[in-house]
């Protein structure tokens, strides 16, 4: 079993890796720009998302992730410049360490297939949001396609210890509308050059309901 030394040294290797890919990158480039104003990051350790955001839009970012390795790796990455910009934290999306009302955008990346329960991430994602502000999120998951299902199912219970939890079924947007968000339009597809099994994608942006 999977566990101790994979999970402290392997996994924030193996996540950074492959979660700044091209095809991953260019999915980021296309959502990350729209976030705005205060930001909660999600699952932001690693700090893939820093080359992508407009700056000329937002004020700063916070970062919460529960994983030491993965901060440290952010760390690596960032620039001086982007000490002023970009603040993480280590913490859970489940409980969030932040007053009610507090952020513009809240952006979740690659994040809900390994929380721990993400219903109650979602939830907590609701209340920090300002009135009017949204959730954008880009989330890998549950295929809509039957052969792909079957594959991921089976793949599943191999897949997480090797992948620091990663789940392969979880639905994406429907778990975004069912904790009470308003999703402006479906969108989703397979990423280019991946194994179908963890290719398929959704993304977009959501306001509470």
């Amino acid at each position: 079993m999977m566990g101790g030394w994979w999970d402290r040294h392997m996994v924030p290797r193996l996540i950074g890796f492959c979660c700044s890919q091209p095809p991953v990158m260019k999915l980021r480039a296309g959502i990350v720009p729209l976030a705005e104003g205060d930001v909660l990051e999600l699952g932001a350790g690693g700090g893939a998302n820093l080359a992508v955001y407009d700056r000329a839009k937002v004020r700063r970012v916070t970062g919460i992730d529960p994983s030491d390795g993965l901060i440290a790796l952010a760390n690596e990455r960032m620039a001086q410049a982007d000490r002023g910009f970009f603040q993480l934290e280590k913490g859970v999306a489940e409980e969030l360490p932040f007053p009610t009302a507090r952020f513009d955008t809240v952006l979740c990346t690659f994040t809900l297939c390994s929380v721990q329960d993400p219903a109650r991430a979602l939830a907590e994602a609701k209340r920090v949001l300002k009135p009017g502000g949204r959730l954008l999120f880009l989330e890998h998951g549950l295929s809509p396609h039957d052969d792909v299902r079957k594959w991921q199912r089976r793949i599943e219970p191999l897949w997480k210890p090797i992948a620091g939890g990663c789940h392969l079924t979880r639905p994406v947007t429907d778990s975004v509308t069912a904790a009470g968000f308003h999703v402006a339009a479906r969108n989703g597809g397979y990423m280019e050059k991946s194994p179908k099994f963890a290719a398929w994608v959704e993304w977009g942006e959501a306001r509470p309901a």
